[in-house]
């Protein structure tokens, strides 16, 4: 397992989830998930993000049982979380979800850039998994240097980034 500090700027800040935070991650869902949102039935609407959410959070530790799970902070705020798992020799981000208003302040990007830091310091890629339809992280992901791998799944295509010290591997 890779270990490491995370030196996070500007007041951003990580502890990992509690139970305690099972509302807010939830809400943090559902605002990720705004396509539901247009559904004109609102129970219907809250009913499908339940199903959802909770079928993620049952993949997420199926498929990484060895995954920390994190609350990000600003401040004194729960802006987002960040789900990361260091096993098989790399930094895996399987979930970085902010709140809409910390959206396009460059949190995503400074937790990215502590990532790369980490996976830099033991000579590991940094790898994750961006959904097609999403411009926004896809620009920034390859302003970070992470370069395509390939499609995963139907809605999805695998990124990674190497370190500058380390060759890429095809």
């Amino acid at each position: 397992m890779l270990t490491g500090t995370f030196d996070l700027p500007g007041g951003l800040t990580l502890r990992p989830a509690r139970t305690s935070d099972a509302a807010f991650l939830r809400e943090l869902y559902a605002a990720t998930r705004s396509d539901l949102s247009l559904l004109p039935d609102a129970e219907l609407a809250a009913s499908l993000i339940d199903l959802q959410f909770n079928a993620q959070t049952e993949g997420y530790g199926r498929d990484f049982p060895e995954a920390m799970h994190f609350i990000i902070g600003l401040h004194q705020d729960r802006i987002g979380r960040l789900i990361l798992d260091f096993s098989a020799g790399r930094v895996h981000v399987v979930d970085l979800s902010l709140i809409p208003a910390a959206r396009g302040q460059g949190h995503g990007a400074s937790l990215l850039r502590a990532m790369q830091r980490t996976a830099e310091r033991v000579a590991a890629p940094v790898m994750l998994a961006v959904d097609r339809g999403n411009a926004g992280a896809r620009e920034l992901y390859a302003r970070l240097g992470f370069r395509s791998e390939g499609a995963r799944g139907d809605f999805h295509e695998a990124l990674v980034w190497w370190p500058p010290t380390v060759e890429a591997r095809a």
